[in-house]
């Protein structure tokens, strides 16, 4: 009996080469997509990087923020700063 791996395994190892691993990232949302876009305009892109909200969380305007965690304290000042407005912030495991 052969074993054959998931369409996903084959999908990673063919585009990468090896097993991609889940990383853990930042992910903060937003009232409305003003907020979110005046995070992307003020903030560096060391700092994260706009995405659409992921499944695990349901609240938002449709845009969050991605950085990694160690961003956050930063992340927040930032914002305070700014005044701008967030409505969750959760750590999720990405590839």
């Amino acid at each position: 009996m052969e074993c054959t791996p998931s369409p996903e395994v084959l999908t990673a190892k063919a585009v990468t080469g090896f097993m991609r691993e889940r990383t853990p990232k930042l992910v903060i949302t937003f009232r409305s997509s003003t907020d979110a876009m005046m995070m992307d305009k003020n903030c560096p892109e060391a700092y994260g990087r706009l995405i659409p909200v992921p499944r695990e969380i349901s609240k938002g305007c449709g845009l969050a923020w991605a950085s990694s965690p160690e961003m956050e304290d930063a992340l927040l000042r930032l914002m305070e700063e700014l005044d701008i407005p967030w409505l969750e912030k959760k750590i999720i495991a990405f590839y």
